[in-house]
């Protein structure tokens, strides 16, 4: 059962997977900056590379190394802990923390390896060595920089010539760099800044060099997927590129790149000065771990999408509906039913597959019923049972039992003097506050919505 195939952001096209190596399927995803609580942004690719993850194990099983790093040395983690006026060992890890907690309450598997970027400094300090002692890069005043005119291929990834991309990115001018496009790979640091020993005094490794050197380390110098999001192509990923493959002698260095979608919201850019971020913890909190993953997943992966109450609602309506049909875990196989997943992570096209099989199983067929369980399973979701389901929705309610019955019985009174209007707007009101009241039989019930 191979046939998968992924829109390769290299050739920009959707291509057949073919692994270098089916029992050594490598696949490597840009991590946090853990700098900062994870928000929204951050969780689709978590989610979307969870989920290629997933499905690279129902073709390989376990010949699959999935790595994901995490940035625990970067500028804004300087920022942010003088800022707080928080120690760089504190804000680092505290927000690792949180982002477990957040891959943990997402239902993400666990990467295979998950390397930290200040245990592989020596690694860093190497490479560097090599390029400039191959000519591909150079030192000034205690800085290295790449020269990225001796890579022919510089722009191949995100499709523009050096010229194009002069005019349409933001770079960084320094008197030390041969070229404006040069990029960092060693910076010197501060006496109150962390920092290492190295060839060109103390100091601390460029971003775009972690990636390079933690995903040879346990991957090699080519290795299947390389994921992150959209806006990872240039110049993060342009400039993994090029070092790496100028370092190794090699034409490729990953051999299919995959990159998500913008998440906006309310059809907005993310950001913090229109103050609209919203953390994976809040979201997580407010509707639960298995609605954002539904809702993250509810678009193709590489498509934009907008984050609305709406749009959760809704996944929230499905996740109550097939909690209906919920039982305890049976393995049964899903591959007959995977062909989607296997289009380019078609998720949108699984999910439709799992309301026919919802459909179908609600009629009495106990065949599909364990097939939908096992369907909502491996898409990540039901890693909880009913019972702790209803309990999470019993919590987020914030109204008293004897409230709810308290407004019930004004409703039934507002009906029996024919003041439908009001009967009406208590219905909504406790509706909007997740309670459900039905009439049945001349008694009104209530349930969580």
């Amino acid at each position: 059962m191979n046939n998968l195939q992924l829109t390769n952001s290299l050739t920009r096209k959707k291509e057949i997977f073919k692994p270098i190596n089916s029992k050594k399927i490598s696949l490597y995803a840009c991590g946090p900056t853990v700098y900062d609580n994870p928000h929204v942004g951050n969780a689709r690719s978590l989610v979307v590379f969870d989920t290629l993850f997933r499905v690279l194990k129902l073709i390989y099983g376990n010949n699959v190394t999935y790595v994901r790093n995490i940035t625990d040395i970067d500028d804004k983690i300087i920022e942010a802990s003088k800022k707080n006026k928080k120690s760089i060992n504190e804000i680092t890890n505290n927000i690792t923390k949180v982002f477990h907690k957040d891959c943990e309450s997402l239902n993400c598997l666990k990467p295979t390896k998950e390397p930290k970027a200040t245990e592989h400094v020596n690694e860093m300090i190497d490479m560097i060595f090599s390029l400039i002692k191959k000519n591909f890069a150079y030192e000034n005043n205690g800085h290295v920089y790449f020269s990225v005119s001796s890579f022919k291929n510089y722009g191949k990834l995100s499709n523009k010539n050096l010229e194009e991309l002069k005019a349409g990115n933001r770079i960084e001018i320094s008197d030390l760099k041969k070229s404006p496009m040069d990029f960092i790979l060693w910076k010197p640091s501060n006496k109150e800044d962390p920092g290492w020993d190295s060839p060109w005094g103390r100091g601390r490794p460029g971003w775009h060099l972690e990636c390079s050197v933690m995903s040879e380390k346990y991957l090699g110098k080519i290795f299947d997927i390389h994921g992150g999001g959209l806006d990872l192509i240039f110049p993060h990923h342009e400039n993994e590129i090029a070092q790496s493959c100028s370092n190794n002698s090699t034409n490729n260095f990953a051999n299919y790149w995959v990159h998500n979608g913008f998440l906006t919201i309310n059809n907005e850019k993310m950001s913090k000065s229109l103050g609209n971020i919203v953390t994976i913890s809040d979201a997580v909190n407010k509707y639960s771990g298995q609605v954002v993953r539904l809702a993250l997943l509810s678009a193709h992966y590489s498509q934009p999408l907008d984050w609305n109450d709406d749009l959760l609602n809704n996944q929230k309506s499905t996740i109550d509906k097939w909690y209906g049909l919920y039982e305890e875990q049976k393995e049964v196989g899903i591959s007959d039913i995977a062909n989607s997943l296997l289009d380019d992570l078609n998720t949108p096209g699984f999910i439709a597959k799992i309301h026919e099989l919802y459909a179908k199983a609600n009629s009495g067929d106990k065949q599909n019923k364990s097939l939908f369980n096992s369907a909502c399973r491996f898409l990540g979701l039901f890693n909880i049972s009913k019972e702790e389901w209803q309990n999470l929705k019993k919590k987020k309610i914030k109204l008293s039992e004897s409230y709810i019955t308290k407004k019930i019985d004004e409703r039934t009174k507002a009906k029996n003097s024919g003041d439908y209007s009001l009967a009406d707007k208590i219905r909504g009101e406790l509706l909007k506050e997740g309670i459900l009241i039905e009439d049945q039989k001349g008694k009104t019930i209530w349930k969580y919505k």
